[in-house]
């Protein structure tokens, strides 16, 4: 790569049932290996031979109230990145897991011990999960505010830090001479104790391959946005028009920035749903297959889970009320990204409830084209990072 040259990051977002709420009943689709290890292995061997940098996971701790319509159940990110490990060589392995209902001296060893397994591919998405399901799961009556929820995150992101760091490079010394297998002078104890978050003693696991697995961040609202320029190495986010792209990627880079970091370090991963045929025919007539399978009764609950709007009251032929989606925000000013993605995309086109519920499962960008030949694979994986992730102070 010459100087001055810039590296398109491509990563496989694995969704086992499709990202079309309607994927799982397409007659090409096989929903029933969605549990089964090779059908993971496949994607990311296929992702790993066309050049990607990683393979993604998401989870939810909860069990969604649209299983009726949508092939429902996830497996463990963790577990299931340790068998992708297995069965692939170079590709990242970027697991979701939360802030919000987990310790993190639990999570820092898993994920460690996932950086040793795969040879230091792995990476996190950082998320606290906004949802009172989930919560009580965990035996909370009522999920922490959003002020709350990123306060712990921030604590428990630096306790992890530290965690990775109580192994120092070169402990072990394996002197089969005198007997001495480990230098404790370079173990140390975090000794973390802040308002959210207390961790006493070091990890029983030594410091990951990377150093830091890399850490990866998905939230677009006010909060997500500065807690990932503080934090993150790359940011996944999904807008609908490009100057609403435009305008994240600026926001997100001035914040990186003014915390004082390289802003050239942070990477924004735009989500794409591309429908794919052997021409854009065929990729339009697939298109309007997965569309003609959707259930209306999916989608409007859908709406509810991801943009907090009710649309029940509305026939499906109604047009959506603009008050539906009142104080939504914009890219760069709102309280929860996902309702503020829909208004630009049903609203403003004044849409049918029918429609807007249609169209509500690809939350990506969606596009139709043609398939065209891969590019001979090349060594990819999330890598070293040139510095660490710094918190402003």
């Amino acid at each position: 790569m010459t100087n001055g040259s810039r590296q398109l990051h491509l990563n496989l977002f694995i969704l086992a049932s499709g990202h079309h709420e309607a994927a799982w009943r397409h007659p090409a689709s096989t929903p029933e290996r969605m549990f089964e290890p090779e059908f993971y292995g496949d994607l990311a061997r296929t992702a790993e031979a066309a050049a990607f940098d990683a393979v993604f996971l998401a989870d939810i701790p909860k069990l969604d109230d649209n299983i009726a319509f949508n092939a429902a159940g996830l497996l463990d990110p963790l577990v299931t990145l340790a068998t992708i490990a297995m069965a692939t060589e170079r590709i990242g392995l970027i697991a979701t897991a939360w802030t919000t209902y987990t310790h993190p001296w639990a999570l820092a060893r898993s994920l460690a011990s996932l950086d040793h397994l795969s040879r230091g591919r792995a990476a996190w998405n950082i998320v606290t999960t906004d949802s009172a399901a989930a919560a009580r799961n965990f035996g909370l009556d009522a999920n922490p505010d959003t002020a709350t929820r990123y306060q712990r995150a921030e604590e428990y992101v630096d306790a992890v830090l530290r965690l990775w760091d109580s192994w120092a490079d070169d402990p072990i010394q394996l002197d089969r001479t005198t007997g001495r297998y480990v230098d404790p002078s370079r173990i140390h104890q975090p000794g973390v104790r802040t308002k959210h978050v207390q961790v006493a003693g070091a990890l029983t696991t030594p410091q990951p391959p990377q150093g830091y697995p890399v850490l990866v961040q998905a939230g677009s609202s006010n909060h997500g946005r500065a807690f990932a320029a503080t934090y993150a190495e790359a940011i996944f986010t999904a807008q609908q028009h490009i100057e609403d792209a435009q305008a994240f990627y600026t926001d997100v880079k001035t914040q990186a920035t003014a915390f004082g970091r390289r802003p050239e370090h942070l990477k924004i991963l735009p989500g794409l749903s591309p429908i794919i045929g052997g021409t854009e025919e065929e990729a339009l007539r697939l298109q309007t297959e997965l569309n003609e399978l959707t259930v209306p009764a999916f989608g409007l609950i859908q709406l509810k889970d991801f943009a907090y709007v009710d649309l029940d009251h509305l026939d499906l032929d109604e047009r959506v009320p603009e008050e539906a989606f009142a104080g939504a925000g914009n890219v760069t000013d709102n309280n929860k990204a996902a309702p503020r993605c829909t208004p630009t995309s049903s609203v403003a086109r004044s849409r049918p409830c029918a429609s807007c519920c249609t169209s509500w499962p690809a939350r990506a960008d969606t596009r139709c084209s043609r398939a065209r030949p891969s590019r001979s694979p090349t060594t990819c994986s999330t890598g070293s990072r040139t510095e660490p992730p710094t918190a402003s102070t």
